[in-house]
């Protein structure tokens, strides 16, 4: 096998993110065009998107234990090119039931992406470039949402809804074969430091259930080494923040002031919290755009592109400053500004500056992704990063699930402002509790760890 070069390894994830989220960021864009289809209310619409949704949640925690098992290639093959059959099968039915449960087939195929993806990337670079690394993934991910509201708005001008998922859905299963072929060709990159310890050796004694060790090449290139093609084994990367540099622990200890549970739980209520108002908010944009000002169907579904642009510059910014700063004062300041920037877009009077908030809220919905991810993978062993991750997504993605359509039923009963209002006061309040809590708890562990002869404890 040849290794890759390190560019050129991220850069195929980068691609492989692109493709996932071309169907999978459809759904919200089209609500206009199948609303007027199936003459649905609102709470309806929101239905169709949490059909999505919920299934993509509640699959990241079977696909993630089973990402740690039995490879993470097959996963992502499966979170490529089993949604774009999915998208196809959505574009072929013809009433609302068959619709839904399509997206319910693209959901369960989609979950094993993501937690199959970022472990392989942050194997791939050294301690400290973890968050870094993510948010140049991430890159693909808002690169494809940035695209699809633009395509998928003038495809269905031309062609109707159902034309613009069989459109697109043909060359993302494409992709997904490709993707595989050469995945399976060269294997996975594991970072090693230059004169350390093969990775051979934590492979050996982290191979994952089902996995055959035949299945490891040892090639160098600068650094990195090919790991076998399903799943290797990497000494956790650690994010590389103030707090944890000065408490790094000699060679050989496991990782510098682990998470607790506690900690652990309350940072993901914050993200998660953060993940469900933006997601529900952001499924109701284009509907609020043509009911609220008057724009068509096929220029409020192109405005998503404004919201979703941010992140290819957000995302890898956010990743470094996790890296340099320290993830849990970046999440909780977002966290806290979020809830009056959703307050703020229910009050503006214009299309225009209601764009203008959606940019500012993209900034820091982006910026929320890398960090929560290096944070959570920072001090887990590699074998288990994909199940805990499937946790994350699985956290962030049901909430949303959840609440858009019960926004979509104060939409209903109660108008866009005072739902859009409710929610981003709901968020202030979670965050302003959760991110006290979160503070506390990781102030009183950074006290514990300088103390003399403190011990590491999980």
């Amino acid at each position: 096998m040849t290794a890759y070069k390190p560019g050129t390894y991220i850069a195929l994830f980068i691609g492989a993110h692109f493709a996932h989220h071309l169907l999978t960021a459809l759904v919200a864009p089209l609500l206009p065009f199948i609303r007027s289809s199936f003459e649905l209310t609102y709470t309806q619409a929101g239905m169709v998107v949490s059909a999505f949704t919920l299934t993509y949640g509640i699959a990241q925690l079977p696909a993630g234990w089973l990402a740690d098992r039995v490879g993470r290639r097959y996963l992502i093959t499966v979170g490529v090119a089993g949604v774009g059959l999915a998208g196809a099968a959505a574009g072929l039915t013809s009433g609302y039931g068959a619709l839904i449960v399509a997206l319910i087939a693209m959901g369960i195929a989609g979950g094993g992406y993501h937690p199959s993806a970022s472990p392989l990337i942050i194997a791939s670079v050294p301690p400290g470039r973890a968050g870094r690394a993510l948010g140049l993934h991430l890159v693909g991910g808002s690169a494809s949402h940035f695209v699809t509201p633009l395509l998928g708005g003038a495809l269905a001008g031309l062609f109707g809804w159902r034309g613009a998922f069989l459109g697109i859905a043909g060359p993302v299963v494409i992709f997904g074969i490709i993707f595989y072929v050469i995945i399976s060709g060269r294997g996975e990159q594991v970072w090693s430091a230059p004169g350390g310890p093969s990775p051979q050796a934590t492979a050996d004694r982290d191979v994952p259930v089902g996995v055959s060790s035949k299945h490891t090449a040892q090639r160098e290139y600068h650094g990195v080494e090919t790991g076998r093609a399903d799943s290797g084994g990497t000494p956790p990367n650690g994010a590389n923040s103030p707090e944890n540099r000065a408490n790094t622990p000699p060679a050989g200890r496991a990782t510098a002031r682990p998470r607790t549970i506690a900690r652990i739980a309350v940072f993901l209520v914050l993200t998660s919290a953060v993940a469900a108002a933006v997601g529900s908010l952001v499924a109701f944009i284009p509907l609020y755009l043509v009911d609220a000002f008057g724009i068509s169907a096929a220029v409020a579904a192109a405005a998503l592109s404004v919201f979703f642009a941010t992140g290819m510059v957000a995302a890898p910014i956010g990743g470094g400053l996790s890296d340099r700063i320290g993830p849990v004062r970046i999440l909780i300041v977002l966290a806290i500004a979020v809830g009056p920037l959703i307050m703020l877009a229910a009050a503006v009077p214009s299309a225009l500056l209601f764009v203008a908030v959606l940019v500012v809220l993209g900034i820091a919905a982006f910026v929320r992704m890398p960090v929560s991810e290096a944070y959570l993978t920072a001090d887990v062993p590699e074998h288990l990063r994909s199940t805990v991750l499937g946790v994350y997504f699985f956290a962030g993605m049901e909430a949303s699930g959840i609440v858009t359509p019960i926004l979509g039923r104060l939409i209903d009963t109660r108008g866009f402002a005072f739902a859009f209002t409710g929610l981003g006061g709901a968020l202030a309040a979670v965050s302003v509790v959760a991110g006290a809590a979160l503070w506390t708890l990781d102030r009183a562990s950074a006290g514990k760890q300088s103390r003399p002869g403190s011990e590491l404890r999980p």
